[in-house]
């Protein structure tokens, strides 16, 4: 009872929690040993809309044959059922630095979800499913700078790892008091465009859908994050990585997939992503990465053992994101309130030369080029 009390404070309140250890959290990794992976159905992807703490995003992203990067996305927050807020962001990727990222960030309002909880919508703001469940169209006119056009079908199933995705937190599992769940659509087709100041940018092309759902406060789930999006003339490969604050035993959580049209070739939560080479950042002490490696490992339907790698030279990154300075002010004073929170997600694309997805499915070895959109996000210290 006292660990649930002192819970509902950190909730409210923000202060940092009590160590638990990992005894506190089930990793997705258990459902895994079983059902390493589940195909989504259109149901899977339903806007949870939770009544209590809670973020919710969808996060569509975009790599056009242009060679423009691009995400847009949907924010549902809840703060412990007092107060919700939604939010619309949309950023273009420069990563020749030809010209500064394009950033809009949009608070909505009138926000709801269909009856059905398949599409939300805001006022001048759609996100939509269609009827067969195979497609989204994305559409904002809520910053004159950036008017977002976009449509995203599937071209692989989507996934969900283990049985549903969730990895559960709670001193009692059976009644958990937060959760974490990453639903994907690896591989999709784009089209439409986003109309800027300096006109219209096709994006045509490949993208990639994550939806992700902290029934938590997020700087209560994960320490860090690192995230990997590959997507290559043939295959698609995907990862997320969270690591656990101290109070949860810094447990690694990886959930990732490798896929190619119409088929997920393998995906599971045996991935993983090892920083090879960092710097420290000058502004806030967080060790940088500048040389990654993403893995996965798993086994084809029929299976065959599959092996996936990327290594490679990060080169500089394409944004440092202070998160505190881009967040509302009612959720600046809750994260303000954990000590030692200072989160900064850095972001890079790297460009100029290829980056390699090396890839063994039984004894076929295949290389294939393509292009990498990677995130390594630093909350609180994991020791």
């Amino acid at each position: 009872m006292f660990n649930w009390a002192k819970q509902t404070l950190a909730n409210v309140v923000g202060t940092e929690e009590p160590i638990y250890g990992p005894s506190a959290i089930k990793s997705v990794a258990e459902d895994a040993k079983t059902t390493p992976y589940t195909e989504l159905t259109k149901d899977d992807l339903k806007w949870a809309a939770m009544e209590s703490t809670c973020v919710e995003t969808q996060t569509f992203y975009f790599m056009s044959d242009n060679g423009d990067l691009a995400f847009a996305q949907v924010i549902y927050s809840n703060v412990a059922g007092i107060r919700t807020t939604c939010q619309f962001n949309c950023k273009i990727f420069y990563p020749d630095g030809s010209k500064p990222n394009l950033w809009s960030s949009t608070p909505l309002s009138q926000h709801e979800f269909s009856e059905d909880r398949y599409s939300f919508y805001a006022k001048d703001c759609a996100l939509e499913m269609s009827e067969d469940g195979n497609s989204f169209t994305i559409k904002s006119m809520n910053d004159p700078q950036c008017i977002v056009n976009l449509k995203v079908t599937k071209v692989a199933p989507g996934f969900v790892v283990g049985k549903d995705g969730k990895t559960l937190f709670g001193t009692d599992l059976s009644h958990p008091w937060g959760s974490m769940r990453h639903a994907f659509w690896p591989r999709c087709a784009a089209e439409g465009s986003v109309m800027t100041k300096d006109g219209p940018i096709d994006f045509k092309g490949k993208a990639f859908l994550s939806h992700a759902l902290q029934g938590m406060k997020p700087h209560h789930a994960a320490a860090r994050w690192n995230f990997a999006n590959f997507q290559g003339p043939t295959y698609s490969a995907i990862l997320m990585e969270f690591t656990t604050p101290p109070s949860y035993g810094a447990t690694v959580v990886d959930v990732g997939g490798i896929a190619k049209d119409g088929e997920i070739v393998t995906a599971g939560p045996t991935c993983g992503a090892k920083h090879l080479k960092t710097k420290q950042d000058t502004e806030n002490d967080w060790p940088e990465p500048t040389d990654i490696k993403f893995s996965w490992t798993g086994t084809t339907k029929d299976g065959k053992a599959v092996e996936a790698v990327i290594e490679t030279a990060l080169g500089d990154r394409v944004d440092r994101i202070d998160v505190m300075a881009e967040v509302p002010g009612f959720v600046k004073k809750i994260v303000a309130g954990a000590a030692g929170t200072k989160p900064y997600i850095y972001q890079y694309a790297p460009h100029g030369k290829p980056v390699e997805l090396k890839l063994k499915i039984g004894d076929q070895e295949i290389t294939e080029q393509g292009r990498l959109f990677s995130e390594a996000t630093f909350i609180s210290a994991t020791e």
